[in-house]
């Protein structure tokens, strides 16, 4: 049995967002595109041609190319041109939902791609909360660009990620991937900081809250701050607007949420079930946040699905522990983890497969035997493993 943390839903709340107009993605400085009228054309007596029975040749042909050129023309002249990394075929329409250039959703998604946490509607929602997406909002702390970011934090996060020769906070898809790698590296942290059993809550929103607040509030918290609360509501409450930008990355090629997953020991005896109890050790009340199945000692636990390992490390209540990220399901990330391992066999950020070994059964951490306690995390929250479980094993 371990020390396992009761799971409390933070409250949701955030800070007053000004309405900013929004830019339009292009060059900084709009080129300016002349109009050339045509000339009056001189209409003839009707006496000298025949009446016209229908629209002439000019009306037909010229007009219509003539009037096409104009609205280009026109576009160019609001936008400052085409987006840098237009190519011919390529859509550059304005999603009306966002506000912003769908030619944006790549670099979001790239910048997402860096941890399991954060996703790209995550990111477009924060850079819509600081700024609306104006590059030249200027805060009164020094912070430019979309994702107001200071200078002193630009030497620390930023880089040329498109490759055009600058690094700067005022180009959007660096300050994109800037923000990414900021997010990712706070996710990191708050995710070591739950799983040791510090901190409790959502890994979404405790990374929000770390980005407002401090990494460090949310530790001495134990949970979301109240000072970052009505930053991360608004923040959230941006999520649906920008959800078509996530890549829907399902594990095990594109299996449904009920292909569940297989059992990480062979032996299926649960000495423990998920639920609300009387720790063995500690006497407490509350949440036992999975299921213990009793095993012998050095028997193999496996992988129960593809996935990611995330941690590997001892702790103080789970002793070994070992956590694996199964990607999304049904647009909501699912997580396995493995505790009181007598020895682990993989490390962090190592891809496994289904039936890999993780470790070995064992009696670290606050156990009273061998047994494995085996948790299933879903949109960041602990679930009943068991109806996750083939009935196969």
């Amino acid at each position: 049995m371990n020390d396992e943390q009761a799971v409390e839903t933070p409250p949701r709340n955030a800070p007053e967002r000004d309405t900013l107009a929004r830019d339009t993605p292009g060059h900084e400085d709009p080129a300016q595109v002349s109009r050339a009228a045509p000339e009056a054309v001189t209409a003839a007596s009707p006496a000298a041609r025949p009446r016209r029975k229908g629209p002439g040749a000019f009306t037909l042909l010229v007009l219509p190319g003539l009037l096409t050129l104009s609205a280009v023309a026109g576009f160019l002249a609001l936008t400052g041109g085409f987006p840098p990394d237009w190519t011919e075929g390529e859509s550059t329409r304005q999603d009306a939902a966002s506000g912003i250039d769908e030619t944006y959703g790549p670099w979001l998604r790239k910048a997402a791609d860096a941890c399991t946490v954060v996703t790209a509607s995550v990111l477009a929602a924060q850079i819509d909360q600081l700024t609306g997406w104006d590059n030249d909002t200027g805060g009164p702390s020094g912070e430019r660009g979309v994702a107001a970011f200071t200078d002193a934090e630009w030497r620390t996060w930023g880089k040329d990620d498109d490759g055009n020769g600058t690094s700067s906070p005022r180009d959007r898809a660096d300050a994109i991937m800037a923000l990414g790698r900021q997010d990712c590296s706070l996710a990191r942290e708050v995710t070591d900081l739950r799983t040791d059993g510090t901190v409790n809550g959502d890994l979404v929103d405790l990374t929000l809250a770390a980005y407002a607040v401090g990494t460090d509030a949310v530790a001495e918290a134990g949970r979301v701050p109240a000072d970052a609360r009505t930053y991360l509501t608004e923040v959230k409450a941006l999520f649906a607007t920008y959800e078509e930008f996530d890549r829907e990355d399902l594990v095990d090629d594109g299996a449904q949420a009920n292909a569940i997953l297989a059992a990480p020991v062979t032996t299926r005896t649960v000495t423990s079930p998920y639920g609300s109890r009387k720790h063995p050790l500690t006497g407490v009340t509350k949440l036992h946040t999975g299921v213990d199945f009793g095993a012998p000692q050095g028997a193999q636990v496996s992988a129960a699905r593809d996935g990611q390992v995330v941690f590997a490390a001892m702790t103080k209540a789970y002793g070994n522990r070992v956590v694996v990220d199964h990607g999304t399901i049904e647009g909501k990330r699912l997580q396995t983890t493995y505790s009181h391992l007598s020895r682990i066999d993989v490390t962090a950020g190592q891809s496994v497969r289904t039936g890999t070994s993780v470790g070995l059964v064992g009696s670290t951490g606050l156990s009273t035997g061998p047994h494995l306690h085996f948790e299933v995390i879903y949109d960041g929250y602990y679930t009943d493993p068991q109806p996750w479980l083939t009935a196969s094993g």
